[in-house]
């Protein structure tokens, strides 16, 4: 039987700082200007992985 291997959909707000070396601050106002899709569960948030790499493509 071959394991199952889950692709990563989602960042978390951490992994965004420290993709783009940015502060906390810095990264959760680009999460609130919604330039990419995000969503929150319970206190956490998440961020698609597609959409912010796309606008991270996009705007390089």
């Amino acid at each position: 039987m071959k394991p199952v291997i889950c692709e990563k959909k989602t960042y978390t707000v951490q992994e965004i700082m420290k993709i783009l070396n940015i502060g906390k601050n810095a990264a959760y106002q680009l999460v609130e200007q919604k330039h990419f899709k995000s969503v929150r569960i319970g206190s956490s948030i998440r961020i698609s992985k597609e959409s912010f790499d796309k606008w991270l493509n996009d705007n390089l």
